[in-house]
C-alpha cells in the first residue's frame, strides 16, 4: 500500500538542529538536498536545517533555513561556519539547542567512551526544549538509555537511534517493528570494521603493524585506533544493544572486554591449523535473568557464516524466543550508509508525528 499525499495547503515547516558536522553530518545534508522535494511531495513536510554546531568549525544559525550547498562548500574547502543570528553568538551547543527553535535535534558528535558526555547533556537539553532527538552517537545508549527513553516518553517526544550500531542497517527497527511479540534473548555479531580488517589482513600474512597501517590508509581506522583495537567501540555497541533490545543496564565498563592488540601471528596460524580464523565477537546473553555482554577474539570455524564476514562487512544475529535466530549482514558500508541511517530516522519521526497528529 503506497503512502497517500496529505492534502495540505501549505507544508509543515520542520527545522533541524545538528550538533556535530563531520563526514556523517555532511553526507546527511547532501541526502537532504537531494531528497527534499520528495519528502515535501510525500509527507507535506518542508524539512530543512536551521542550526549547526561544530567543535572546530564554529556555529551557524538561520531560522529560515541554512543554504546547505553553501555550508557544504565552505566546510569542504576547510573554512569555518559563521554566526547568522545576533542572539546566538554564544557557540555553546547547549545554548544553540535552547534557542534555535528546531523541531528535532540530531546528535552527531564524537563518541566519548568514558561517560557518553556531552552527548547525553545535548539530548537532555533538547528534550527540555521540546525537541525530538535522533542520535548517531552510541554513547548515550550505552550510558543512559533507560533514563533518556523514560524522559522522552514522559514528554511525548521521540528518541531514535538506528545509526548507532550498524550504520543504516535497520537493527532496532528489525527487532521492534518487524518482530512483534518476540523477545530478544541474546545476540552475536561482528560490529567493528577496523578490528575485522586487521585480523583478516593478518590471516593473509600481514603483520599487525602492516594491517593497521593499511586500515588507516584506507580511511576507516582513526589516527589513534585504540578505541577500536582495544575493543571499546565494540563494547559501546554491545552495551547499546543490550540496553535497548534486552532492557539491560550495562555500560561499556561492565562489558567483558578483550581487544586484539595481543593477537600474535602464532595465534592466527593456530586458528588456521584448526580450520578457522579469529574474529572479534560481540555477544549479549541472559545470565540468571540479567543481561550481560562480552567482546573478545573468538575462534570461528571456516564452516560458520561468521568466517565469511570480510574486511569492513558487519553481521548481527538476534536470538529470539518465537522467531529463533535472525541475522543481518551489511556489506562494506561507507559514509553514505551512515547518513542514510540518520535520514531514515528522520522519516520515521515524520511518519510517527503525522500518524499521531503531532506534526
Amino acid at each position: 500500500m503506497t503512502a497517500s499525499k496529505p492534502s495540505l495547503k501549505s507544508p509543515a515547516a520542520f527545522p533541524l538542529c545538528l550538533i556535530g558536522f563531520g563526514n556523517a553530518g555532511q553526507a546527511f545534508c547532501q541526502i537532504l538536498l537531494e531528497q527534499h522535494d520528495r519528502v515535501l511531495d510525500t509527507y507535506g513536510v518542508d524539512l530543512y536545517v536551521s542550526a549547526i554546531s561544530t567543535r572546530s568549525k564554529g556555529t551557524i544559525f538561520d531560522p529560515q533555513g541554512l543554504d546547505l550547498n553553501e555550508v557544504l562548500r565552505t566546510v569542504r574547502a576547510g573554512g569555518r561556519l559563521d554566526h547568522r543570528q545576533s542572539t546566538l553568538m554564544d557557540s555553546d551547543p547547549l545554548s544553540l539547542i535552547r534557542k534555535c527553535g528546531a523541531r528535532a535535534m540530531l546528535e552527531l558528535s564524537t563518541l566519548s567512551i568514558e561517560d557518553g558526555q556531552p552527548a547525553i547533556s545535548h539530548i537532555e537539553t533538547a528534550f527540555e526544549s521540546g525537541m525530538h532527538v535522533i542520535t548517531a552517537n552510541k554513547g548515550p545508549l550505552a550510558w543512559a538509555y533507560s533514563r533518556l527513553k523514560a524522559l522522552a516518553d514522559s514528554m511525548a517526544l521521540e528518541l531514535l537511534h538506528e545509526t548507532t550500531v550498524m550504520d543504516g542497517a535497520p537493527v532496532f527497527n528489525l527487532a521492534k517493528e518487524t518482530l512483534p511479540g518476540c523477545k530478544v534473548l541474546g545476540f552475536k555479531g561482528i560490529l567493528n570494521s577496523t578490528t575485522n580488517f586487521v585480523l583478516e589482513r593478518m590471516a593473509a600474512g600481514d603483520t599487525y603493524e602492516e594491517a593497521l597501517l593499511e586500515a588507516k590508509r584506507q580511511g576507516f581506522a582513526e589516527a589513534d585506533p585504540s578505541l577500536d583495537i582495544d575493543g571499546w567501540d565494540a563494547a559501546a555497541k554491545t552495551s547499546a544493544l543490550i540496553n535497548v533490545l534486552m532492557e539491560g543496564s550495562t555500560t561499556p565498563l561492565t562489558i567483558d572486554r578483550t581487544g586484539i592488540a595481543g593477537i600474535t601471528p602464532d595465534d592466527i596460524k593456530a586458528a588456521q591449523a584448526q580450520g578457522g580464523k579469529l574474529k572479534l565477537i560481540c555477544e549479549g546473553h541472559l545470565e540468571s535473568g540479567e543481561a550481560k555482554g562480552s567482546v573478545k577474539p573468538v575462534f570461528v570455524d571456516s564452516q560458520d557464516m561468521f568466517s565469511t564476514i570480510d574486511a569492513t562487512t558487519s553481521i548481527l544475529c538476534l536470538k529470539t524466543d518465537l522467531m529463533g535466530e535472525v541475522c543481518m549482514v551489511e556489506r562494506h558500508p561507507e559514509i553514505q550508509q551512515t547518513a542514510y541511517g540518520v535520514f531514515s530516522d528522520t522519516l520515521t519521526l515524520i511518519r510517527r508525528l503525522s500518524a499521531s497528529g503531532r506534526l
